[in-house]
């Protein structure tokens, strides 16, 4: 049985994904049908690419995805359909892919051109839909689509690294249920500019001069937990996704705060990381005195 995930920024409230799956249904009644979210913030193109880049590879290969986000068809935003790790990716040629690309080079990408036997002003409902459809069923892409070799980027994925390669700025890419904030900065990335050098890391004026394995590691649990007043405190750890994140240990909005409400800190926002000299013995010692 096929499975077509939906990702958008269609929200809850309104018919919009409610009538996707009605139409998917009434193309394949034997298909299961994944919410993977309809809570991307409007139109923000690395949330969904960061949302869609961390959820694909839990579901099994051959699985469809449509990511309905800033769809609307025009010169410079056409439609594409992309296999990429024995997944399919329907969306907008508008950056979305270019993080999964980053990672992992697409086996085939088209340009979706059965524009012209739809009418449609709801092109996630008319054409993502057929598309998706026409894959479940066994069908090429070629039948939907010429063949093309890249794809646009989004801009800022890749971290700015200065000529002295002793600091890193990087920016928000996305900021999730519990405020953490969420940069574009990978561990692997990190470290292959660290070099084992001590760092500091700066978002506004608030700074951090380490990273934790876990948000937990803050906790000095040799102290009474009725004296730790440990929820609330800024840390700084590499996600379960391996990005550079911004954190409050047992954040919530309402009540502690969290890192995007404490430290007042948004999408795109700089995040800078700062390596510091390694220093020779002589150094050591003379700073020592």
């Amino acid at each position: 049985m096929a499975i077509i995930t939906l990702t958008t920024d269609f929200g809850e409230k309104d018919h919009f994904a409610g009538a996707i799956k009605g139409a998917i249904y009434n193309e394949l009644s034997d298909v299961n049908i994944v919410d993977v979210s309809h809570s991307v913030s409007p139109f923000n193109i690395s949330e969904a690419a960061y949302i869609i880049l961390n959820a694909y590879s839990s579901f099994p290969k051959g699985t469809i995805h449509i990511i309905g986000i800033d769809s609307e068809l025009n010169p410079e935003n056409k439609h594409i359909a992309v296999k990429l790790d024995d997944h399919y990716f329907i969306c907008a040629n508008n950056g979305i892919m270019s993080m999964l690309c980053a990672e992992i080079a697409p086996e085939k990408i088209v340009e979706i051109n059965i524009h012209d036997k739809i009418e449609t002003n709801f092109p996630v409902l008319d054409v993502f839909v057929k598309v998706a459809c026409h894959i479940a069923r066994g069908g090429t892409l070629e039948i939907i689509g010429k063949v093309i070799n890249t794809i646009k980027p989004i801009k800022n994925l890749i971290p700015f690294v200065n000529d002295e390669k002793n600091q890193i700025i990087g920016s928000v890419i996305y900021i999730d249920n519990y405020g953490n904030v969420v940069t574009n900065i990978t561990k692997k990335f990190f470290e292959n500019i660290q070099k084992t050098r001590a760092y500091e890391i700066s978002a506004r004026n608030h700074k951090f001069r380490r990273i934790y394995n876990r948000y937990s590691d803050i906790v000095n649990f040799d102290i009474d937990e009725s004296k730790r007043n440990d929820e609330g405190k800024g840390l700084v750890v590499f996600n379960s996704s391996g990005y550079l994140e911004i954190a409050v240990y047992k954040s919530n909005c309402s009540t502690v705060g969290s890192a995007s409400t404490l430290m007042g800190l948004k999408t795109m926002d700089t995040v800078t990381v700062n390596f510091l000299p390694i220093l020779s013995p002589s150094q050591r010692e003379g700073n020592s005195r």
